[in-house]
């Protein structure tokens, strides 16, 4: 079992990436299953880019704006 680092969220939403891409690979060719991999791939590998701009935020109310943009993309990843 992976022991987890005590901050490793970046880490966490690049595999989050890596797996909605799977996901989306594996959605069919056809008009709906091209639309919906579209909408995914944005959605679910936005957060960690995300992140990444948060972490060099301008100040504290710029990096929680950063942090809900990720929360955003993610729940819309979910539903």
């Amino acid at each position: 079992m992976k022991k987890r680092k005590a901050f490793d969220l970046e880490d966490r939403l690049i595999d989050f990436a890596v797996r909605v891409i799977a996901v989306a690979g594996s959605l069919p060719a056809n008009k709906v299953g091209n639309h919906i991999s579209g909408q995914l791939i944005r959605r679910g590998t936005s957060p960690a880019p995300n992140y990444g701009e948060a972490q060099s935020a301008e100040s504290r109310a710029d990096f929680i704006h950063k942090m809900k943009v990720a929360l955003k993309e993610l729940r819309e990843t979910r539903v």
